[in-house]
């Protein structure tokens, strides 16, 4: 069996493509992970049988050989002063309220958009409160 490497994956969309020595890039979709796991992450060793396709090759039977590699995350200190803090917060609370809050009452998701953002801005958020 041929083994590679994730060279990406889209966990939302389901699919991604490994990167093989020899040839080119081989498509992967969900469905052939091995059972439990939903996504890959690029740098991941994977071994894998392959189909010929109409559109390409495309990888069956996928095995994880390596877990990908972390970088490890640098310990940070918050640069922020409590009122910087604060005041973030406040601004968060605010994008929640006007933006978040409304869709949800009305038994609809926010747009997906302004979900992401509003949910970087509370990881960040609470990355400073824990610094």
């Amino acid at each position: 069996m041929p083994t590679g490497r994730v060279k990406w994956f889209d966990s939302d969309k389901g699919f991604g493509f490994l990167s093989r020595e020899e040839g080119k890039d081989v498509f992967v979709h969900r469905d052939n992970l091995p059972e439990g796991v939903t996504e890959l992450v690029a740098g991941q060793k994977v071994e894998y049988g392959v189909i010929d396709t109409r559109r390409g090759v495309q990888a069956m039977s996928v095995e994880i050989l390596s877990p990908p590699a972390k970088a490890a995350a640098p310990e940070k200190k918050s640069e922020r002063s409590p009122e910087e803090l604060a005041s973030l917060l406040q601004d968060a609370l605010q994008v929640i309220e006007s933006q978040i809050l409304p869709p949800l009452s009305r038994g609809r998701r926010p747009d997906r958009k302004i979900a992401s953002r509003v949910s970087e801005v509370m990881r960040a958020v609470a990355d400073e409160l824990e610094g």
